[in-house]
């Protein structure tokens, strides 16, 4: 693995460790609109990279691969559909807008299953980067360094928001402005072993890269409508969260098109 590689599966994190610095700069608790319009930026970054990153490049490499084009993407995204789901059941967690938790009952404090919750998300985003880094490694044509590096950047842009908007309420629950930063940043480091575990997976099974990019897709279009939308649009201020996944979605887009 050579540097750029490497570069590239560490800035989703850098994206996540300064989102959960914001704590040490913030007042006590997050104003809510601001809050919407980071959920809703989030989701609308995460469904551009879905389908400009990671489908349609799965598509097009299927093509290559002389294989029914829309096949892999079409499997390979309910397959991460699925495992999300799988994981959402099994991991105990609770979310920012709940109450009850979610998942296997455990006897964990809110904080650490606030924590799992966010850790479930950074998941699918470690694996996307990871998959496309992949793809530049195997010399596909489809993707391209600068590709790979668009959507790192473009997660780790969103992962600013999420870190801060993690490591927030924990200091809202009476947790240390450093305990919070700490379990902030502990949320974002599953996302470059994801990444660092695809490149592997990859590597040793190379066509099977286009089902592993829409698994990736799969996998973060879950997060978007099982959790981020639905938290952007709970409560007041909801046309705040639908403004924030427009701009969200258009810069990305205009991203992964112009520098890609």
């Amino acid at each position: 693995m050579n540097w750029n590689i490497l570069l590239g599966i560490l800035i989703p994190f850098v994206g996540t460790t300064l989102g959960s610095a914001m704590v040490f700069f913030m007042r006590r608790e997050m104003n809510g609109r601001v809050q919407k319009a980071l959920l809703g930026f989030a989701s609308g970054v995460m469904i551009a990279a879905s389908v400009w990153s990671l489908l349609i490049p799965a598509i097009e490499m299927s093509e290559e691969q002389s294989n029914i084009a829309w096949v892999p993407a079409a499997v390979g995204f309910l397959l991460g559909i699925g495992f999300l789901l799988l994981l959402d059941t099994l991991t105990p967690h609770i979310h920012l807008t709940e109450e009850e938790p979610e998942g296997i009952k455990a006897d964990l404090k809110k904080t650490t299953m606030l924590v799992l919750a966010v850790t479930l998300h950074n998941i699918p985003e470690g694996m996307a980067v990871g998959v496309t880094f992949a793809g530049v490694m195997t010399g596909n044509t489809t993707i391209t360094l600068a590709a790979a590096f668009v959507l790192a950047i473009g997660i780790a842009i969103q992962n600013f928001p999420e870190g801060a908007i993690i490591s927030m309420p924990l200091r809202g629950e009476g947790i240390s402005r450093r305990r919070a930063f700490l379990y902030g940043t502990a949320s974002g480091i599953v996302e470059p072993i994801a990444a660092f575990i695809t490149i592997l997976l990859t590597g040793l099974v190379v066509p099977i890269l286009p089902y592993l990019l829409a698994f990736a897709a799969g996998a973060m279009i879950y997060v978007v409508v099982e959790e981020l939308i639905p938290e952007s649009q709970s409560g007041k201020h909801t046309n705040i969260g639908t403004i924030g996944v427009a701009v969200g979605f258009v810069m990305m887009m205009v991203l992964d098109v112009a520098l890609g």
